[in-house]
């Protein structure tokens, strides 16, 4: 983009809330720029940091568009370039800096006023990089780098974990890559604990095909990340297994739709659990038609409800981790690991069908809901801040079918998003449909990170409750379908576009090794568990 303090500019008209229009300097064609740019406005008291929304091309006489020159002579382009024609770009300011407060060490704020006329509009300096985002450390991760400069852009971890959030992007555009990079500097930062559901085994480990593209196991060790599993050909290192007395009527609410059960299936299942306390499932699913009738005379049931709860239950008994009666609590081993600052993955392996992820999803966040509203109001009424729970971050991939606009009002997914930052437990989602998501979630989710997305339901989604929506949405639409990200929300000061970091092996375990963190030989790991050859 040339010289970083040469001017790109100067402001010819606009308004507080419509934004402001920069008549681009003769010497700065669009071709330089970029949608999503990062510049600054230097007005007399103040600076104004923004992003460039949009581009236009302008004439000053009608009739050279009527009749436009020859195609193909840079000569009359070039003679009438600044004089006849001219472009514009729209900025709206994002934060301000008063000239005064710097000198005092303040560092920029809202955006209270605007520019007069002719108010310069130079590039950001890696020095405005630095005022506006801060510097990386221990807290604040890059994700990667604005898209015309080679300066890394930090987010706050610390904010981000206060808040539900989100991942989003069409298939193909690296969602599951981002999320790890996410993943990394969580857990570098050891500002939260994290729990994965791996619906597709991309987490833990690397696979065979793509060995560069570590796990976390290999990253931070198995005393750090724990894997727990539904299929022991995974490798995980704990088997999950669930017992039929484990099971709810509330965790079969959230699967109405995979296992097609009627409106009348939570009624029947109360009745049952009142019957026969945690062995409700156990006894239905081994009940005759004797005993159906019996049943349904002696609380009022309605025979073809129990009977049609019965035939669709027993799907879920014929699941491989699925036993009669199981006494050991794995929820509770894995609330162990997370209390002492540990992270968990769950792997589903063979199992990885919408019923088995739901069912086993719900069941878990379920219990750990509970425990940490438990834990969180008894600290809060002794007043111990150290008794407080270590915070969590759930991390949900297929977020779509948890959150539907009917599941989000009586999921605990739902009520996760809605409450944040009440409990220490907060959902990262990650979707490729987020316009099926229930608005009211998507409002509540604090930073949004997109990748490409074209359809325009799912970009008014994701820009739901979010400012600036139409600048925003051009951005969005600028785009590439790989390794490009917009953010937005409380972990960073203003939207950014951003080229994200690559995600590579030698580079990341490189990192962890500067910041004196531990790690195990990540060869060794996959040759434990996918007998990967050292030697190719």
């Amino acid at each position: 983009m040339g010289v970083p303090s040469r001017p790109l500019g100067v402001v010819t008209e606009g308004s507080f809330t419509g934004g402001l229009t920069v008549r681009l300097a003769p010497d700065c064609p669009t071709e330089a720029l970029r949608v999503g740019s990062f510049v600054v406005l230097e007005g007399n008291d103040n600076r104004y940091f923004s992003l460039i929304s949009d581009m236009r091309l302008r004439v000053t006489d009608p009739a050279l568009t009527a009749h436009p020159p020859a195609a193909g002579s840079p000569f009359v382009r070039q003679a009438l370039a600044g004089t006849h024609t001219y472009a514009t770009v729209e900025v709206r300011p994002s934060l301000m800096l008063e000239n005064a407060a710097e000198l005092t060490g303040a560092g920029p704020g809202p955006v209270r006023n605007i520019p007069m006329h002719f108010a310069t509009l130079r590039e950001a300096r890696p020095e405005d990089f630095a005022l506006v985002f801060g510097e990386e450390s221990a807290t604040r991760f890059a994700l990667g780098t604005p898209l015309t400069m080679d300066i890394p852009v930090p987010i706050d971890l610390k904010e981000l974990i206060t808040r539900s959030n989100g991942i989003f992007g069409q298939s193909g555009t690296g969602k599951s890559v981002l999320t790890r990079l996410l993943l990394f500097g969580l857990i570098k930062s050891d500002v939260a604990s994290a729990l994965i559901f791996d619906m597709h085994n991309e987490y833990a480990y690397a696979r065979p095909s793509d060995p560069d593209i570590a796990g976390l196991v290999e990253l931070f060790g198995e005393a750090r990340v724990k894997v727990y599993t539904l299929d022991k050909a995974t490798g995980g290192t704990r088997d999950v297994v669930i017992g039929l007395n484990q099971i709810e009527p509330e965790d079969i609410e959230l699967l109405a739709g995979e296992l097609n059960l009627t409106p009348t299936f939570a009624a029947t299942a109360n009745q049952l659990q009142r019957a026969y306390k945690s062995r409700w499932m156990q006894r239905l699913l081994a009940m005759d038609a004797d005993e159906v009738a019996e049943f349904c005379q002696q609380t009022g049931a309605h025979q073809g409800a129990v009977d049609a709860l019965r035939q669709k239950l027993a799907l879920i008994r014929r699941r491989e981790y699925v036993v009669d009666d199981a006494g050991f609590s794995w929820v509770d081993d894995m609330l162990a690991h997370i209390q002492r600052g540990n992270h968990v993955i769950l792997q589903f392996g063979r199992h990885d069908s919408l019923l088995d992820y739901m069912l086993v999803a719900n069941i878990v966040t379920r219990r750990i809901h509970q425990r940490y509203t438990e834990r969180a109001l008894e600290a809060q009424a002794n007043g111990a801040v150290a008794e407080a729970p270590r915070h969590l971050v759930i991390v949900l991939e297929e977020a779509h079918k948890f959150l539907t606009p009917e599941a989000a009002r009586q999921s605990i997914f739902g009520t996760i998003a809605r409450e944040m930052r009440k409990y220490a437990v907060t959902l990262l989602v990650v979707d490729q449909r987020p316009s099926s998501i229930d608005p009211e979630v998507l409002s509540q989710l604090g930073t949004r990170i997109t990748g490409l997305l074209t359809d325009q339901r799912d970009i008014d989604a994701v820009l739901t409750g979010v400012g600036d929506r139409n600048q925003l949405r051009g951005m969005l639409a600028s785009l590439e379908p790989r390794q490009q990200c917009l953010i937005v929300g409380h972990a960073i000061p203003m939207p950014m576009l951003l080229r994200t970091r690559p995600y590579q092996r030698a580079s990341l375990m490189a990192e962890l090794q500067r910041a004196g963190i531990g790690r195990p030989d990540g060869r060794e790991i996959l040759t434990r568990y996918y007998g990967f050859d050292e030697e190719a």
